[in-house]
């Protein structure tokens, strides 16, 4: 027995005449009348009383137009899910995102948007540094992760790139350079600075050393917190200054001065990390949420905080 079959049995019972049910289903009569005769020989009774003006359905045939209604309803609710789940309106999707990236603009607000438009998908979201994120995407644990990606990434990873965040000083509110404008990098030659783990923090962790080396210094950390976020707090508690993303200036606490850099800027990179091989319609479609002026890579190497 095939859908076609309950599909004319039920165009058959509907209009109760085979001339009108061939039009309506766009074949002849006698086509119509073999696969009707054939439905019945395969259920074993017969569904159609044969009358002078048409088709009447019999009492088997009565039973069998509401199980027949219910497998075809089920069929199209099926054919439905399967064209959902092809668009990506349906289904799960893990994002791991980094402590800093959920402070940035872009970040917040494709996802936002995700669960506006795709309301029926399953969102969970992680979030870990940006070299345990990678490690889970590797594994297959997570399907996509927005990271603080280094110069070079693994060559499995497709890497859509955000804008580059510039970096800010962040300092103790009564801070001597508090008052100034601008801060030079050169400027902090002398105080103890307060940054994550180079460990979990690897490609920002060395930008950060390298800008201060280049500044003609080498910057010593006297305190370690386990995120960015985690930075301000400690520098709110004056134990240090630190250089963060500019997106953490929303974080506002007492105690706390953010100041640009005066000289070549110093800027943080942010992307949206997935496998080359991770082609599911809802990661698809939260890549292209991204902004088309956000530049596609796929590089090699390590990634940062």
């Amino acid at each position: 027995m095939e859908l076609r079959h309950l599909r004319y049995f039920l165009v058959l019972a509907e209009t109760g005449n085979f001339t009108r049910a061939a039009a309506k289903l766009g074949i002849g009569q006698p086509p119509l009348s073999q696969q009707i005769r054939d439905l019945e020989t395969e259920v074993g009774a017969a569904l159609f009383h044969r009358v002078p003006h048409g088709a009447e359905l019999t009492a088997a045939g009565a039973a069998f137009r509401v199980e027949a209604e219910m497998a075809v309803a089920a069929a199209e609710r099926a054919k439905l899910a399967a064209q959902r789940a092809q668009r990506g309106e349906t289904g799960s999707l893990s994002l791991g995102f980094t402590a800093s990236s959920a402070f940035n603009s872009v970040v917040s607000g494709t996802i936002r948007e995700f669960r506006e438009r795709f309301p029926d998908v399953r969102l969970s979201l992680t979030e870990m540094n940006s070299n345990w994120l990678m490690e889970k995407l590797m594994r297959g644990e997570i399907d996509a992760a927005f990271i603080r990606p280094g110069l070079e990434n693994p060559k499995e990873v497709r890497l859509k790139r955000l804008a580059d965040e510039p970096m800010l000083v962040a300092l103790p509110a009564r801070h001597r350079l508090a008052a100034q404008e601008r801060v030079a990098l050169s400027d902090l030659a002398h105080e103890p600075f307060i940054l994550f783990p180079r460990t979990v923090g690897l490609s920002l962790y060395n930008d950060i050393v390298a800008a201060c080396r280049e500044a003609g210094f080498e910057l010593v950390v006297t305190q370690e917190a386990p995120q960015i976020p985690s930075v301000v707090n400690l520098v709110a508690a004056s134990l240090g200054v630190s250089i963060v993303p500019a997106a953490i200036a929303q974080i506002r606490l007492d105690g706390v001065t953010y100041r640009p850099i005066d000289g070549p800027p110093l800027m943080a990179r942010l992307g949206l990390a997935v496998l080359k091989a991770q082609r599911a319609p809802v990661t698809e479609n939260l890549m292209r949420l991204l902004s088309t002026s956000a530049a596609e890579t796929s590089e090699t190497g390590q990634t940062s905080q």
